[in-house]
């Protein structure tokens, strides 16, 4: 799964990696500690361009009531997407790039005390995880929201968790943001091996409140 990460990159800068036009307002960077329900950017196409926009990571099904109407979907199966009531239609087309310089995945040690640790790219100077969007407004609250579609783990990150997101290369983007035609379900699998690595961070990454550059330092620095 993908339960925190960050992002560093400037606006322009994200703008031009993705070719996208940036909206006005978009989430505060660098952020080091991107939470569930935090505003996060995403890419997706409209009106025969690719926008950079802010989207709530925490996706929110047309029928629920309220914000907490129903379980935090910041992640979506890739096994699964094309099935879940909630997912099925946005996968056909609705789905986007979340930008991430990097991410964190826990383990517990052996008096259940939780470690956290920071995947980054290795081949990349980004990550551009695969998402899905979806509308939802109700009672005059209007949210554009999203999720990051998971898969399981490849060798390498299976050593600290059982599943992963799935990343997408540049030349990959116009399938995923329906561009180039159909076939997108292809692309959810996991990264190769060699694409990602990771090393243990502070524990004070556990809150979701802390930030700061010094979040993303290897432990042993």
């Amino acid at each position: 799964m993908c339960g925190r990460f960050a992002i560093t990159l400037p606006h322009d800068a994200m703008a031009q990696l993705f070719a996208a036009v940036p909206a006005n307002a978009l989430p505060d960077v660098p952020n080091y500690n991107v939470c569930p329900t935090n505003l996060v950017h995403a890419v997706h196409h409209a009106d025969g361009q690719r926008r950079l926009v802010a989207m709530r990571w925490g996706f929110l099904p047309h029928w629920y009531k309220s914000e907490n109407g129903g379980p935090l979907l910041i992640n979506a199966r890739a096994e699964t997407l094309a099935e879940k009531p909630a997912f099925k239609a946005a996968c056909r087309e609705r789905r986007c790039l979340i930008p991430a310089t990097g991410f964190y995945e826990w383990t517990k040690d052996a008096e259940d005390n939780r470690l956290p640790w920071y995947i980054f790219p290795t081949d990349a100077e980004i990550l551009a995880f695969a998402g899905v969007w979806q509308d939802w407004e109700q009672g005059g609250v209007a949210h554009r929201t999203c999720a990051i579609v998971t898969t399981a783990a490849n060798d390498t990150m299976s050593a600290i968790h059982h599943r992963q997101p799935v990343t997408l290369r540049s030349e990959d983007w116009p399938l995923w943001l329906g561009e180039a035609g159909h076939g997108a379900a292809r692309l959810m699998q996991a990264a190769p091996d060699a694409a990602m690595d990771f090393y243990r961070v502070d524990p004070k990454v556990n809150s979701n409140r802390a930030s700061g550059p010094d979040l993303i330092d290897p432990l042993d620095r």
